[in-house]
Order: structure tokens, then sequence, then C-alpha cells
């Protein structure tokens, strides 16, 4: 009796063991430890990621494959990769790739490349770890929008569609500048509404939008309902990165968003500014803006997860030196994991942690990481 006892015990024992085992692999399934980053070692500029991030990344924020692709921006000289081809090639959709040569090239932009709602659900643009879009201090570099008619509406619910997914991919983004822009504003580099959006392997240098204005940002990246609110991914990607790199708006030097969430993985965020003054709403007799000096995220139900990330040396004149996340309804949160936050400069209104400005009742999960 005895034995048959064990041997019932020890076979429960092994089917527990063969079940975690099985949903571990299913776990460790769907993240992965690292992806090839062809901007780890630039010729040119700071390289892409936190060189000392090593936190998982999820399956469906992976490198799209580009070994088939669909569009080839360049004949393999530099003067065949053109403004104009770019423009073309973003129009068309599908999967771009550039052949310039075998060296770092810059294409110098006079217009935004825009994509096009219509033309193909996916938009993948990988440069390589050799191509720099430059929008030459003058222009916007890249735009998505699919409630804008002139990039024609696919549905009936334009805000919430699943498509295009615009991925950027192994590719730098420098001298955006959206001031020029009426509608649309903010968004030096990138200005995205709809759909999906996924930046990996991809850095952004000295782009600038607004310098005023309490509700107008995002040097780099501004963005606008995603679909059924899942996040855009920021993979391996850097902002700024050193002294006289770094991105300049009224508010998010980095990225900024309205209603949406994010999560930043292995990246870095440092020497971006929120150079605008009076916060939002702007204080009387100010212009508004100076917060969020490398994030602001603002809205209601949306998540900020910072997995694997330096946030350092950003700066503000009003709030969040580091992270500005208002949720208006109180029904958002902040995740931080395995990161640095430090020497931030400038704001005020840091309820729970140093450079962080957040409503005082806002769920906030630090662990692994140092906040100062």
């Amino acid at each position: 009796m005895k034995n048959l006892t064990y041997k019932i015990i020890k076979s429960i024992f092994i089917i527990i063991l063969v079940f975690t085992f099985a949903n571990c692999s299913k776990e460790n399934d769907n993240t992965l430890n690292s992806i090839h980053n062809p901007l780890e070692n630039p010729e040119n500029g700071p390289a892409a990621g936190n060189p000392e991030g090593n936190s998982s990344i999820p399956i469906e924020a992976n490198l799209e494959d580009v070994s088939n692709p669909d569009v080839i921006v360049g004949d393999g000289t530099p003067e065949s990769c053109t403004c104009e081809a770019v423009v073309n090639a973003v129009a068309q959709g599908g999967k771009i790739v550039f052949n310039c040569g075998p060296t770092p090239h810059t294409i110098v932009m006079d217009r935004p490349a825009k994509v096009f709602n219509n033309a193909n659900p996916d938009v993948i643009i990988d440069g390589g770890g050799l191509i720099t879009l430059s929008g030459g201090g003058n222009t916007r570099i890249l735009y998505m929008n699919t409630c804008d008619s002139d990039q024609v509406w696919t549905t009936d619910h334009c805000q919430n569609q699943d498509h295009p997914k615009l991925t950027v991919q192994n590719i730098t983004f420098a001298d955006g500048n959206s001031t020029s822009e009426t509608e649309y504003t903010g968004g030096g580099a990138i200005w995205v509404r709809g759909g999906r959006f996924k930046v990996i392997n991809s850095r952004f240098f000295n782009n600038f939008c607004e310098s005023n204005g309490p509700d107008v940002g995002g040097a780099a990246i501004r963005v606008f309902s995603q679909y059924n609110n899942q996040p855009v991914y920021v993979v391996n990607t850097t902002f700024g990165g050193a002294d006289g790199y770094g991105n300049v708006g009224s508010n998010g030097g980095g990225i900024s968003s309205i209603g949406v969430s994010w999560t930043i993985i292995n990246s870095l965020f440092s020497h971006n500014k929120a150079i605008g003054n009076g916060g939002n709403p702007a204080e009387s007799g100010t212009p508004g803006g100076g917060s969020g000096g490398a994030i602001y995220n603002d809205g209601n139900t949306m998540t900020l997860k910072i997995f694997g990330t330096r946030i350092e040396e950003n700066e503000v004149n009003a709030y969040g030196s580091s992270v500005f996340f208002v949720s208006n309804d109180h029904s958002g949160n902040i995740i931080i994991d395995n990161s640095i936050i430090q020497n931030n400069i400038g704001g005020s209104w840091y309820p729970a942690y140093p450079s962080i400005s957040m409503h005082a009742d806002t769920p906030i999960a630090v662990t692994n990481s140092t906040i100062e």
C-alpha cells in the first residue's frame, strides 16, 4: 500500500513538473533575449539603444522580416537615393529597403514621406543600419494618419483600425522640423495617428517641433490613437544620446502622445529638452508647455512601461524632467523595471519619484531600478 501511495505521489509530482515546464516554455517562446542591432557600433553618432539594457522583448516587438522587399530605394549609388524615391516608396508601402552603397548615407528630405492608408496594410522602413533620413532642419520626415482624408479613409472608424501597420527599424531620423505644420502639429521627425506603430534599432537626433504651447510636442515622435489601445513598442532606440544630439520641443523632448500606451525596452533618452513655459493648462501670462523632458503622455486609460532603459540628462522648464504622465480620469498606470532614471534637470510636481510628474494616485510599480 505504501509503495502504491508513493508511486501515485511520484506520478502527480512528475505531471506537475511537466505542466510547469510546458507553461514556462510557452512563456519563454513569447519573448526574445536580444535582437540583431546594426547600430550598436555606428560610424556616426551615438549607438541605438541602451548598451546595458537586457530586458526581454515580446515577439510582437521583434524586427520585421524584409528579406523579400517590395520596394528598393536606390540602385547601389548614393545619388540614386533621393527624397523623391523615399516619398514614392512610402506611398506604395510594403517592405522598403535601401541600396545606396556600402557606407552610411544621409537622404535629405524636402517634404514628409506620407503613408497612404489604402496602399498596403504593412509599411516597413528598414535602413539596414546605414541610412539616415534628414529633414534638413526644414521639414517633418514621416507622416501617417488614418483619419486624414488626403491619405484616403479606408474604414468608418478611422481612429480604431488595425492598418496600416508602420514599422521603422535599423534607421536614423535627424534634423526633422515640424514647425511649419499648422493642422497636425508636433512630431518633428514622425507623426502617427491610428493603425499600429513600432520603432526598433533606431536613432533620433536633433529633431525639433514647436517651442511653445501647452499641448503640442514630440520633438522626435508624436502618436495618437493606436488600434484597440495596443502599445507603441520602442526597442533598442536612442533619442539624443549625447550632448549636441538631443531633440527639442515645447513638450516631450523625445516622445509625446495623447491616449496612447507605450512599451519602451532597452532604449536611451538623454539630452532632450522641453523648452515651453507655463505647463498645461498654461499659467497666466505664459505660452504654455515645458513638460516631459524625455516622455510626455496625456490621456485617460493608458500604460507607460519602461524596461531596460536609461533616461538621463533631459531638461524641462515646467514638469517632469524625465517623464510627464497625466491620466485625466486617473485610470492610467506606470511600470518601470531594470531601468535607470537619473540626473534629469529642472521641473517640479514630483509626488513619488524624482523627475516623474504624475497624479499622486497614479499607480506606479518600480522594480530593480534606480530613480534619483
